[in-house]
Order: C-alpha cells, then sequence, then structure tokens
C-alpha cells in the first residue's frame, strides 16, 4: 500500500536522509578485463580511430548520432569536443590484457538532483564486441554510478535498434516504455525506447555479473556456461 497524506492522498515513500550524489569525475575506472579512462584525444584518438576502422561497413554507426569517420581529422575534431565537456563525460575503454583502446562510452543526462544518470554513446569496436571486457565496462559503469549514489541508472536507444534493446536486457535493465517521435538525427525521426535500473534493483544483478565474468563460468575455448541473463533472472529470483 503507497503512503498517503494527511489528506489521504497517495504519495512516494520518503526519502529521509539522502542526499544527492556527486557527479562522476574525469578519474579512471578499474575493472579485470577492461579499464575505462577519461577520454584524451592525444593518447587515445589514433588507436581508437584504426579499432573502428575494422567495422568496415560502419555498421556500429548507424544508431548513433554521428559518424561514420572516414578521415581521422574529422574523428579527432569530434573527439575533441567531446573531451572538454562534461556531460555527456566521456570514457575510452581499454583492453587490460592488451592495453590498447577498443571503443568508448559515456555518462550523460546527469542529474544528481534526482538521483538519475544514464549510460550511451557506447561504441565497441570490433575488438570488443560479443566479449568479457564489453560485459565488464557495463557493469564497471553501474557499479561506479550506484556506489556514487545514484538511484536511478539509464539506457535509452532508438527504438529500432534490435541488437541495443537486446542487450539492455541482457545486462538487466527493465524496459519502461516508448517515447514517440522523441527527437531527430541524421535526418530521420526516432522513437526512444527507455530502460532502466534502480539502486535497490543492483545487489543481486551484480552478484550475477560477478558471477558471470569469473573464470569459472568459461571453459578452456573462451564459451560461457552460464549466459548473464539467465544469471540475474536467478539473482532476482533468489533475492
Amino acid at each position: 500500500m503507497p503512503r498517503v497524506n494527511l489528506l489521504g492522498q497517495p504519495i512516494g515513500e520518503a526519502l529521509d536522509g539522502w542526499q544527492a550524489p556527486p557527479r562522476p569525475t574525469r578519474t579512471a575506472i578499474e575493472g579485470r578485463w577492461a579499464r575505462l579512462e577519461p577520454l584524451s584525444p592525444d593518447t587515445h584518438g589514433r588507436a581508437l580511430f584504426e579499432a573502428n576502422a575494422l567495422d568496415r561497413d560502419g555498421r556500429n554507426w548507424t544508431y548513433l548520432p554521428v559518424g561514420p569517420f572516414s578521415a581521422f581529422a574529422d574523428y579527432d575534431a569530434w573527439l575533441r569536443t567531446m573531451a572538454a565537456g562534461d556531460d555527456p563525460l566521456f570514457y575510452t575503454i581499454v583492453d587490460c590484457a592488451q592495453q590498447r583502446p577498443i571503443g568508448v562510452a559515456a555518462y550523460l543526462r546527469i542529474d544528481p538532483a534526482a538521483g538519475s544518470i544514464e549510460v550511451g554513446h557506447i561504441n565497441f569496436s570490433p575488438l570488443a564486441q560479443r566479449s568479457r571486457m564489453a560485459t565488464d565496462v557495463i557493469y564497471q559503469m553501474m557499479r561506479h554510478a550506484f556506489e556514487l549514489g545514484y538511484r536511478r541508472y539509464e539506457w535509452k536507444c532508438d527504438a529500432l535498434n534490435g541488437p541495443s534493446r537486446l542487450a539492455a536486457e541482457r545486462f538487466g535493465f527493465t524496459y519502461e516504455g516508448l517515447f514517440r517521435q522523441a527527437t531527430i538525427y541524421k535526418g530521420r525521426s526516432r522513437d526512444t525506447a527507455w530502460y532502466s535500473i534502480l539502486d535497490r534493483e543492483f545487489p543481486p544483478v551484480e552478484a550475477a555479473y560477478q558471477t558471470w565474468l569469473a573464470d569459472a563460468n568459461f571453459d578452456d575455448a573462451g564459451q560461457q556456461r552460464q549466459k548473464l541473463a539467465e544469471l540475474i533472472a536467478q539473482a532476482r529470483h533468489t533475492g
């Protein structure tokens, strides 16, 4: 039953003692398989451009607001614009084993007063796709946001972006609905699918991530023994 005020009207749960979290800062976020470093065009730019070039047909850029970039100068100019901003706050994804940049991701729509933050601008180059590195990045960014004190962690995408929608579900986000004709990008209309995970939902989800990322979950050929979505469903049921 919801709480009610003195007039008998239903009202939301009390947040006594809750304080707005700090904004994320330009500090590295360390994972076992991947590390997130504050985006530095001078340090990361050329390697990111070369990693993205492995995506021969530019498929990764279809649902991103920019790209693909055929010339390094154009990509470098965009990186420098992004690196100078605080929202979105961009990170370079670095492969811990090879010590090379393999993609980018960002926090955006950062709203400390509401305790809400979004993850987006995710671009895993072919070097990172379908790997523990990619899942480690999602986990580490989620964990960092909740450790800072955010209550709501969002994922949004073009409603026609099937892989992103499947990824959101695999990563433990809950579908919340469709915002029709929410924006325009690349000269086309976009309906936006909204997903989120809340702070109180994170503990069992985190346990599932840790189980999935562990060495014991992979055989000698590097194939997963249990799927992340299955582990999350089990953790939520038992939690």
